[in-house]
């Protein structure tokens, strides 16, 4: 099934269905270094096989939170994609980084689906 993605004002044709969307608790004195984390999966989560929705950091309100959200065309690419991930020297590192430094204190991930016709539609004002 072929989707049709809004994704910062330009249409993508993809065959993305599920999206893994992975909440963080961080210690919010260390967000800085979670930048740095989240970063590092900006060149690891591509050449790993997700399509990387991106990762946002705690703006206003709770400033413990953050979440990573990367998208798949099933759970069996998403299973194929963390094979590659724990074989990438890079993304490796990145976790031995945030477990030594004690970054993140908590993490739950759940798989949603887009709804067609409802994401990122821009405004018509």
């Amino acid at each position: 099934m072929l989707n049709e993605v809004w994704i910062a004002g330009k249409l993508y044709k993809s065959n993305m269905t599920i999206t893994c969307v992975i909440r963080y608790q961080i210690d919010p004195f260390q967000r800085d270094d979670f930048r740095k984390y989240a970063e590092n999966w900006g060149r690891i989560i591509p050449r790993c096989g997700g399509h990387l929705v991106g990762y946002f950091l705690p703006h206003e309100g709770t400033n413990d939170v953050a979440w990573g959200l990367i998208a798949f065309d099933s759970l069996a690419s998403y299973e194929k994609y963390r094979e590659r991930l724990r074989a990438d020297p890079e993304a490796r590192e990145n976790f031995q980084m945030a477990q030594t430094r004690r970054l993140i204190l908590r993490e739950e991930r759940n798989f949603v689906e887009v709804v067609a016709g409802t994401f990122e539609l821009p405004p018509r004002l």
